[in-house]
């Protein structure tokens, strides 16, 4: 008689088993009958940031704290708390290298040194962020790995999970002319966060290789994915007398833009008592700028 080799099958699904297996491959059952431990649960995330945005022509965030939840903000920024949120302030980063990088990194974008943390010491909490002068204030609902460009000073608040760093402008031209300078500030997911700029806002959906020319200087934020550059506004004349400048900033999609009616130097100017203050035209600017030049005496 001939023996036929023996076959192993599992008990739970019938499937063929190798010789050296221990568990079941199609089902997970282990030789010996009982089932494949169940992996590890996943780690619990907090629970999603509950906040409103109110107000006109300052707006201020109310962000509703749960335990568990921690955000950071730029010093300075918060208006109120309720008791039971604590807050502390400390530099960013890991062991004295890490601290020392970050605050260079905030620097560079025009931040403080130091950011605040906010927790709840036990029961749910409020507190609330605004800006520094009249504007409005944008929320950036990210997901992990997803990163949106702002302009430099325009951090308020995010979530603890969100990371803040910094982007270079890619051509020089942008970084000359561009009037955000060479750097960007970058916030990348997971989380929420909160930026603050001047005036209203106008959000763009750009698609494709479609682009948006806006006066420098007026870019509030941008996604990643979105091109940033600048273009020759025109001729000599027009960036005289129109008082616009010699360069437009180009954004070539795909990607959101957001852009801001009131720049802070915009503002400056205007409280200032510079030259148009009075006439609030940049046409009038321009001839004024020129009427001074040609009839001084020096």
């Amino acid at each position: 008689m001939i023996s036929l080799p023996s076959m192993a099958f599992c008990t739970n699904c019938g499937s063929q088993l190798d010789d050296a297996a221990v568990f079941c491959g199609s089902c997970g059952t282990s030789l010996g009958g009982a089932p494949a431990a169940a992996p590890a649960p996943a780690p619990l995330r907090a629970p999603p940031l509950e906040y409103e945005i109110e107000g006109d022509n300052l707006e201020v965030v109310r962000i509703h704290m749960k335990p568990g939840q921690e955000i950071i903000a730029e010093a300075g920024k918060m208006v109120y708390k309720t008791p039971d949120v604590s807050w502390e302030t400390k530099m960013t980063g890991e062991g004295l290298g890490g601290k020392l990088m970050g605050a260079l990194k905030r620097k560079l974008t025009g931040e403080s040194l130091f950011l605040t943390h906010f927790k709840t010491s036990g029961g749910p909490g409020e507190v609330g962020f605004a800006g520094d002068f009249p504007g409005r204030i944008q929320a950036f609902d990210l997901v992990a790995g997803q990163s949106v460009l702002c302009q430099r000073d325009a951090f308020i608040v995010a979530e603890a999970t969100v990371e803040l760093g910094i982007a270079f402008t890619k051509k020089i031209g942008a970084g000359i002319f561009g009037g955000e300078g060479f750097i960007l500030q970058k916030l990348t997911g997971p989380g929420t966060a909160f930026i603050h700029a001047g005036g209203d806002f106008i959000t763009f959906h750009l698609k494709g290789t479609e682009t948006l020319q806006v006066d420098t200087g007026c870019i509030v934020a941008f996604d990643e994915s979105v091109a940033y550059d600048v273009q020759f506004a025109g001729g000599i004349a027009t960036s005289i007398f129109g008082g616009e400048g010699l360069f437009l900033a180009t954004l070539t999609g795909p990607g959101k833009v957001i852009i801001q009616t009131m720049t802070l130097s915009k503002l400056r100017r205007q409280l200032g008592g510079g030259i148009g203050a009075k006439s609030g035209g940049g046409e009038a600017r321009g001839l004024g700028t020129l009427t001074q030049l040609l009839g001084s005496d020096d």
